[in-house]
């Protein structure tokens, strides 16, 4: 009995750190494409496991965002020539939609978890939708919504893909009013508009294209904000009309994800990737194409290095994810 007492003892310690690491597992609802290839949410692990289908649109879903008190879920889905915002529990019940009609896109609540902020887009030809955008709020209990800034001097420009910060009190953004897109943060209603994030470089001079900024994200504490920069993709050829595949390939090799403080202190290059996140914990996630599983590849840095997110199957396309808070 004494020799076996180490072996029994390591098992059922290894029982219940397995269990333990189980219960530890977060949860995402990912946008990713079904056997048709149409863009559906599911809700998952952060480990891929327990994937459940949430949506069975006949069009596509994409860029769901979750509520921070974890009960509900807001997302796009087009119909018709509408990308319409649609509402639901997070079990993918209760659906109705908030605004149908026009371009909606990058929906991101307030930590309310009763207003939502998006960029609505007037889409014109072979033009970055973020040129002619401006950003809106939602209540979604009422169904009251309007143009979110009320600064005249905001209103002069275009301005897109709004993240509110944790306290909701500053909202970061995009804005064409230095000329490229870049990332700004200003008070919710758009006064003390200030640049947070220069990049290193203007103009890639080998591409002859602008160095841009997208999709900026509030880390938990408020302290940082994540982005992606590089050259923007209207300039590779399959927007351009003339086949550059060398080119292409440049243009990819520039898109990267940044982190910088709040007050535009310590900028630091994450690596390779677009559409960034946060963890619950605080930890930056980026995503690539990876043509040997093909789809892409997420990765989430830890206090240890990196590892891989598997919450995309392979020869899978995608559409965003996100996180849930907690259970509801």
């Amino acid at each position: 009995m004494i020799k076996k007492f180490p072996f029994k003892a390591a098992l059922i310690i290894g029982v219940w750190a397995h269990l333990l690491s189980g219960a530890a597992l977060r949860e995402v609802v990912v946008s990713h494409t079904d056997d048709q290839g149409i863009l559906q949410l599911y809700r998952m692990k952060e480990d891929g496991t327990g994937s459940r289908q949430l949506t069975f649109s006949k069009t596509g879903c994409r860029m769901p965002s979750c509520s921070s008190d974890g009960k509900k879920l807001v997302y796009v889905e087009q119909v018709g020539h509408a990308m319409a915002l649609r509402f639901a529990d997070l079990n993918g019940g209760k659906v109705r939609t908030l605004v149908g009609e026009g371009m909606n896109m990058l929906p991101s609540w307030l930590p309310d978890s009763e207003h939502l902020i998006w960029m609505k887009v007037k889409p014109q030809p072979k033009q970055d939708p973020a040129r002619n955008s401006q950003i809106h709020i939602l209540n979604v209990t009422t169904g009251e919504h309007r143009r979110l800034f009320t600064n005249p001097e905001q209103l002069k420009h275009s301005n897109a893909m709004p993240a509110a910060s944790p306290k909701g009190n500053q909202i970061a953004f995009i804005s064409n009013r230095s000329g490229e897109m870049r990332v700004w943060v200003s008070d919710l209603n758009g006064d003390g508009a200030k640049l947070i994030s220069k990049p290193e470089q203007e103009y890639h001079e080998a591409i002859k294209a602008p160095i841009e900024q997208k999709v900026p994200v509030w880390s938990p504490d408020g302290k940082w904000i994540a982005h992606w920069e590089g050259v923007e993709m209207i300039h590779m050829s399959k927007f351009t009309g003339i086949n550059n595949p060398k080119r292409d390939q440049q243009i990819a090799a520039t898109f990267n994800v940044w982190v910088v403080g709040y007050d535009g202190k310590q900028r630091r290059k994450v690596g390779r990737g677009d559409d960034p996140t946060w963890s619950p914990d605080g930890f930056v996630t980026r995503a690539y194409p990876e043509p040997k599983r093909g789809g892409p590849l997420v990765m989430i840095e830890t206090e240890t290095g990196e590892k891989a997110l598997s919450i995309v199957p392979p020869q899978r396309n995608w559409g965003r994810f996100t996180w849930a808070p907690k259970s509801p």
